[in-house]
């Protein structure tokens, strides 16, 4: 699914324009202004009960190695993004 069928299905499901089930799904999950992405630049945890955990992870500092040289390089330290699947969705997707 991409983001305009994600749009499409919440119109749908919601019984909204597909214009403002498009603002909702970028205030949601827009990566400059969106709210998700705001609050992990912020260092906060997004939880969703049932569903998962948005949350930014730490990785350190670390040698690497070019694999077309094989030369050693220096891998920076850097915050990524994460999700954790909650227990609800883990379930859903069993069935």
């Amino acid at each position: 699914m991409n983001k305009s069928e994600l749009v499409d299905a919440l119109a749908d499901a919601a019984g909204m324009t597909k214009a403002d089930a498009g603002r909702a799904v970028d205030a949601l999950f827009g990566t400059d202004d969106g709210i998700i992405s705001k609050a992990l630049k912020r260092g906060d945890r997004v939880q969703i009960t049932g569903f998962g955990t948005f949350e930014t992870k730490e990785r350190k500092a670390r040698t690497g190695r070019n694999p077309r040289t094989g030369e050693t390089i220096k891998i920076s330290a850097t915050n990524t993004p994460g999700f954790r699947a909650g227990k609800g969705l883990k379930d859903a997707v069993k069935r």
